[in-house]
């Protein structure tokens, strides 16, 4: 197996093949004016998605329900953390209503944790997700969704409305857990994607790299993944939000994501996405 180079220092300084294009063009700007209008959060802004312009100039966007405040606090996330205000029951007819006008082809949806519904928020992405077929019967639908916590009954109602696949990422290797989802559990996170496989639905997962793992690390979570029912697999680098956030141990090169693209696939994954920046959502279309 290659050797392949990473840069590894203190202070790392980004490389030229993180280069991200500004967000621009007349799609870009329709795509924002819907967003606006219809007061919709995007897990693009809230992120602080290097591809957002790329997506979003292509007419896609990845919407995000159930608020922009989080109940969990990983030490990775630009999503903002407290306690969230009460959400909005007229949320699902809003983002249904905009993907009907953009006239998306494969919408992704996902969510803040909300931890504090005793439903983990399912009944509203139910409700999204029938409306959204309701209004657009021929979009598809990707589902990103978050920790349950192990409430199996709530995850049944968050993944029955009618969506084609759905997405629960893992992030990180088992080792960089308390690290980096500290209100997080590698093992409950792999049960939530065995259930769901279970439930006959279309399942994938995203890893972040550039955290400190190793390679063994990261096969290993391929393992876990594949042996728990995990069909989509994204990996992606990791980049520092802000300086409040954790960060960055190494830029990984573009020759290593495309080593473990290829063994990911020989372990048994349908399809993976593997780049500096690749997201959960980038190029979700192809993950059907």
């Amino acid at each position: 197996m290659l050797d392949l180079p990473i840069i590894s220092d203190p202070k790392p300084k980004k490389p030229s093949w993180l280069r991200v294009k500004l967000p621009i063009g007349e799609e870009y700007k329709k795509v924002r004016k819907l967003v606006d209008d219809y007061k919709l959060h995007t897990i693009c802004q809230s992120g602080n998605c290097p591809n957002m312009g790329e997506c979003w100039g292509a007419g896609t966007a990845t919407f995000m329900i159930l608020g922009n405040v989080c109940t969990r606090s990983c030490s990775f996330c630009a999503v903002k953390t407290g306690r969230p205000p009460e959400y909005d029951t007229d949320e699902p007819e809003r983002v249904a209503e905009a993907i009907k006008l953009m006239q998306v082809k494969h919408a992704v949806i996902t969510s803040v944790n909300r931890d504090e519904l005793k439903d983990r928020g399912a009944e509203i992405w139910y409700q999204t997700v029938v409306a959204v077929k309701r209004d657009s019967p021929t979009t598809t639908i990707e589902t990103l969704i978050p920790d349950v916590k192990g409430n199996w009954e709530a995850l049944e109602r968050m993944i029955s409305g009618g969506q084609e696949v759905v997405s629960h990422n893992m992030e990180t290797v088992e080792d960089l857990y308390r690290k980096v989802r500290p209100q997080g559990k590698y093992v409950r996170s792999l049960e939530e994607i065995k259930r769901i496989k279970d439930f006959g639905k279309r399942t994938k997962s995203g890893v972040m790299v550039g955290l400190g793992e190793t390679d063994d690390q990261m096969y290993k979570i391929m393992d876990d993944l594949v042996e728990n029912g995990c069909d989509v697999l994204t990996i992606g680098q990791y980049l520092q939000p802000t300086k409040m956030h954790l960060a960055v141990d190494s830029f990984v090169h573009p020759d290593k994501f495309a080593e473990y693209k290829e063994i990911g696939l020989s372990k048994g994954f349908d399809y993976v996405e593997s780049g500096p920046l690749v997201r959960s959502s980038y190029h979700a279309e192809r993950h059907l």
